[in-house]
């Protein structure tokens, strides 16, 4: 990817010829204004009722809209860099026609990011009728996260204790605390949670195997520990993440799965046997079908689809999808940590394939900020970041289907990504590649500065 794609593009726009502009607190100010956009006046986006959003199953009334309102003075949202007004306009935009809402986060790990997701959501469910979140996560997660928000019992942060590790927040424990709250308000129509992954293994199949071979093969427990316990570890950080931060105890873990398998096999064939082998096998399919195991950070987008696809038609209820750019962008994308690879089909590509513009791509992203782990400098001038970030405003959002739009961001372009193997050493290298910025994303979210989600102990 040649490193003057953004040199090429037009000079950002001023703030108030084409975007919104919006206030940096959650209250309407004079600030909500917004100016007639060249971005949207080509296709009328800007000018959406709720009416024209709320097409499809579970259209609103003021009855959901005065219960959503109630609900968020019970769980408080995330900090988000939006006003109300802003956030109820952008999500009308998105609302618009579609039949799944892909929001994608160029970082995982950003309180400020996930806000703006979170509040999204609660807007497209009480003011235009969505009543499924599919988050990248398994089918048994997904079954958990859901038996929760349809008033299972535990806790929130309880129902997330199996989860992937990015979803151990307590920003995203307040997410489901919110849709518990109102799936109790609207029993005859809540909102659903699924995984888009197939059923994979849990830190509970590791203690079975264990149990059973310390029951039949007194001799051999510690050897199967010893293939068990140092991937078990994968399920708390991922076997790419500790190769990246120097913690890796060396030997692939797909291959300790594979020799833990096989000395369950040479088990003696008693009560529980066939169970184990089962257990067993999920965990070598996981460890085999992890980013390390597969040696990419290629998922398997057509499966994933699917799920989703799947769970709309079966249901009739219309999605949200959570994950990140790399697999909600609605076309074919590359990684600057992979240079020289073609780009691959993601999770919003087939989507789009299949929905066509019933499938809506948002991308959130930022400028710089402390997550934490890591201090995220300003971006490299090449990037879409860079670009957004010449509009000195804390947050700012830009429809990206208006002809005029179209024509000043279409073409290939770069996208920070910040994951969980970031290092800003390399910030060069770490983003997403396009082939046109405008086919891979509807909507551009940018935030000024981000600050970090709050883990889970």
């Amino acid at each position: 990817m040649p490193n003057d794609i953004a040199t090429s593009l037009p000079t950002p726009p001023a703030p108030s010829a084409t975007l919104p502009v919006t206030s940096d607190t959650d209250t309407d100010t004079d600030a909500d204004t917004y100016a007639d956009t060249d971005a949207g006046t080509d296709t009328g986006a800007d000018a959406h009722t709720d009416a024209d959003a709320g097409t499809g199953t579970g259209a609103h009334t003021d009855a959901d809209a005065a219960t959503g309102a109630r609900i968020d003075t019970e769980v408080s949202p995330p900090p988000r860099p939006f006003s109300d007004g802003a956030l109820d306009e952008l999500a009308a935009n998105l609302a618009d026609g579609a039949e799944v809402v892909g929001a994608g986060e160029s970082t995982r790990f950003s309180r400020e990011t996930f806000g703006v997701r979170d509040a999204l959501l609660r807007r497209l469910v009480v003011r235009h009728g969505f009543r499924a979140l599919a988050v990248q996560d398994s089918a048994g997660i997904g079954a958990e996260l859901d038996r929760y928000v349809h008033g299972g019992p535990g806790t929130a942060a309880s129902a997330l204790a199996d989860a992937w590790r990015p979803w151990r927040t307590e920003e995203m424990a307040g997410t489901l605390e919110w849709i518990r709250a109102f799936n109790r308000s609207h029993p005859e129509n809540p909102v659903r949670i699924f995984g888009v992954k197939p059923v994979q293994a849990r830190p509970a199949d590791y203690d079975a195997v264990l149990d059973h071979v310390r029951e039949h093969a007194p001799a051999l427990p510690a050897r199967a520990a010893s293939h068990l316990d140092p991937i078990r570890t994968a399920h708390r950080s991922d076997e790419h993440v500790q190769r990246a931060r120097g913690t890796h105890p060396g030997r692939p873990f797909a291959d300790h799965a594979r020799d833990a398998l096989e000395l369950v096999h040479s088990l003696p064939e008693t009560t529980g046997h066939e169970d184990v082998v089962a257990r067993m096998r999920l965990i070598v399919d996981f460890h085999e079908r992890s980013v390390a195991g597969r040696g990419s950070f290629a998922g398997e987008p057509e499966t994933q689809a699917d799920a989703i696809a799947g769970f709309r038609e079966r249901t009739g209820l219309r999605v949200v999808y959570w994950d990140g750019i790399a697999h909600t962008a609605a076309a074919r994308t590359g990684l600057g940590m992979a240079p020289g690879s073609e780009h691959g089909s993601t999770v919003g590509s087939a989507l789009r394939g299949r929905l066509g513009i019933g499938y809506a791509s948002l991308a959130i992203g930022f400028h710089h900020g402390d997550l934490g782990t890591v201090a995220v400098p300003h971006p490299a001038p090449d990037t879409v970041d860079a670009r957004l970030g010449a509009v000195d405003l804390p947050a700012h959002w830009l429809d990206l289907r208006g002809d005029t739009a179209r024509r000043d961001w279409a073409g290939p372009a770069k996208l920070r990504v910040i994951s969980g193997v970031y290092d800003p050493s390399r910030d060069a290298l770490e983003h997403l590649t396009v082939g046109s910025l405008t086919d891979a994303f509807d909507v551009l979210v940018h935030i000024r500065e981000a600050s970090a989600v709050r883990r889970l102990p």
